[in-house]
């Protein structure tokens, strides 16, 4: 019986960059989901040939037999794997009204304005686009955030897909606990009604208020090891304890009224976010007090509040674990403290959610991570095995991880790989790490660019034909990456009017210190948010293909210096530039930014 299942939602296809066919500058595209189903594919097919052997190593006669019989119909791996349609209305749905909608009685402003604009802005993104005009609000980060007229369904399908992996993990007639939700665009840097760093709807909370509302969940845990900082889940999880401990202290002061006695409480709903990041990554790069306070701010229980960062640090090569055991499983070890507290005799409501990005891994670009903060892959097996103790212990083994950030396709594809195995493998049993050694990785992409397998319109997992030419591993990984991929992923030609060429929107101002250009050459460098170089250059062209997919390299923010704006503008309030009416525009030079080649990997 399937223990865990994969959820993925092809409508994450849909959310495309459509102001030029160019895509070099943008980086968070769709494309990225295809490294992931590769690692899904390869850790699926690891735990099926761990199983399998476990059942045939079986002295027992029965066990024997019954393999026997599993074998003749086809032995799959323990997983589960679900190919979603579901979707929601951003409009009606109370989970996101709950996270993206919540009332303040203190304001005339509509609560549903951000979800009617995020709505109106899909719905108009290409006629905006054929007029020259931008499809979000030029206040928003252009380089961040994008839409199309598909992207409304990408969003509410990834959402409706969070929901669905909840209502199936706690269904208690079915036996998968745990999930890996495969969406995109990622959500942990969306607020209320602030889309930042890609997100323009945070997944997880979203996720949060459904198990509480439809389920009657009343105790979240947040486990965010992605790169960056998860400010808008963290802002998202204080404002609903705030409101809730004021709830909650109304309530017990009404108690003790009535009864003569201060009565415990419970809250409607509390909410443990942790996270393990990089501090001086997005969004803290600039050094933004708040920012950089949240990002650092741990708290266990005052005011309601609970809430654990920890950053990630430099280490030497067998430092590593040290810092995991000492510092990184604080996070784990504060979550146990606030279900200890936060415990009532008629309360088991507790699930746990993972922020899975993989952009910390060792195989990031380097100029995404370039802080030396690069975790070894079998980080994302140790940790979802060490949260598997947590969730077991306290939440029925419920989990739900949903995929946040990561570009270079090997940190997906590895991150993936070693997280699914240790979330997946039933009990008894445990990864290998050569599984994810530079050998087998590279083995894996050699086979993935040559075999170029064709996706299937239907069918279920099942055992692969196997390939004399590869090892039976790779050979099944192949195969299961067909089920994974039923259609496989094309970026569609555009209509006539998306220009050819790349937009010359001017991106947002960021003062730094740069050397000065060498006086054989007119270029400009400036370092992004992700630490690409952005090189101005009046004629050059370039573009970046990855080992899976064709898409962007880069970071997850644009920025140039107000030397690149355009003439006949001026600074706008927020950062950029806005056009001076009747002033001439000058035609700007090509931006490029180049994250370079996958990075090297070591074993």
């Amino acid at each position: 019986m399937a223990n865990t299942s994969i959820f993925i939602q092809d409508a994450c296809y849909q959310h495309r960059y459509i102001r030029s066919r160019d895509t070099s500058l943008i980086v968070e595209l769709p494309e990225r989901l295809v490294a992931v189903k590769v690692g899904l594919a390869a850790a699926i097919a690891r735990i099926q040939e761990l199983t399998r052997r476990s059942h045939e190593d079986s002295s027992d006669l029965v066990t024997a037999l019954e393999n026997l019989t599993l074998e003749s119909a086809n032995l799959a791996a323990p997983i589960n794997v679900v190919h979603s349609a579901a979707t929601l209305d951003l409009l009606n749905h109370p989970a996101v009204q709950f996270t993206h909608a919540f009332p303040d009685p203190t304001s005339a402003k509509d609560p549903n304005e951000y979800l009617k604009n995020l709505k109106k802005w899909s719905e108009e993104s290409t006629d905006r686009i054929s007029k020259g005009e931008s499809e979000i609000p030029q206040a928003l980060a252009q380089g961040d955030l994008y839409l199309c007229p598909e992207s409304l369904g990408a969003i509410q399908g990834a959402l409706g897909t969070v929901c669905e992996s909840i209502d199936t993990i706690v269904d208690p007639s079915t036996s998968s606990k745990r999930a890996f939700v495969a969406i995109r665009p990622p959500g942990h840097h969306c607020g209320e009604d602030t889309p930042s760093g890609f997100c323009f709807v945070n997944n997880v909370i979203v996720g949060s208020a459904h198990a509480h509302l439809k389920h009657g969940i009343h105790r979240i845990v947040i486990f965010d090891i992605d790169l960056h900082h998860g400010n808008g889940t963290q802002s998202l999880a204080w404002a609903i304890n705030e409101e809730n401990q004021r709830l909650k202290l109304e309530a017990e002061a009404k108690a003790e009224a009535e009864a003569g006695s201060l009565s415990s409480v419970p809250g409607p709903l509390q909410i443990y976010y942790s996270s393990i990041h990089d501090v001086l990554s997005y969004p803290c790069e600039d050094g933004t007090p708040s920012l950089v306070q949240a990002a650092s701010a741990s708290i266990a229980g005052g005011h309601g509040q609970w809430i654990e960062n920890v950053h990630l640090q430099k280490y030497e090569e067998e430092g590593f674990w040290g810092l995991y055991e000492e510092k990184y499983k604080q996070i784990i070890r504060s979550a146990e403290k606030f279900v200890q507290a936060t415990a009532s005799k008629d309360k088991d409501d507790v699930l746990v959610f993972i922020s899975c990005g993989f952009d910390a891994s060792e195989h990031e670009y380097a100029s995404m991570s370039r802080h030396g903060r690069k975790v070894p892959t079998t980080f994302y097996a140790q940790f979802t095995n060490d949260v598997r103790v947590f969730a077991d212990k306290y939440a029925k083994g419920r989990i739900v991880s949903v995929l946040e950030g990561g570009y270079s396709d090997r940190a997906l594809t590895s991150g993936a790989f070693a997280h699914l195995c240790a979330l997946g493998l039933p009990d008894g049993h445990t990864w290998n790490e050569t599984w994810w050694a530079k050998e087998s990785l590279d083995a894996l992409q050699d086979a993935i660019k040559t075999k170029k397998p064709k996706g299937r319109v239907s069918g279920s997992l099942s055992t692969p034909t196997t390939d004399p030419r590869l090892e039976l591993w790779l050979s099944q990984t192949l195969s299961l990456f067909q089920d994974l991929e039923p259609v496989p992923f094309r970026n569609p030609r555009r209509e006539k009017f998306i220009p050819t060429q790349p937009s010359s929107r001017t991106l947002r101002q960021r003062k730094v210190e740069s050397a000065a250009p060498s006086a054989s050459t007119s270029a400009k460098s400036t370092p992004t948010k992700g630490g690409a170089i952005a090189k101005s250059t009046p004629q050059e062209t370039s573009s970046e293909t990855d080992d899976v997919s064709k898409g962007a390299v880069d970071a997850e923010d644009h920025r140039s210096d107000p030397s690149s704006s355009a003439l006949g503008s001026v600074p706008d309030p927020v950062g950029g530039y806005v056009p001076v009416e009747g002033a001439a525009p000058r035609k700007l030079p090509r931006v490029i930014l180049k994250l370079g080649p996958e990075p090297a990997s070591s074993s």
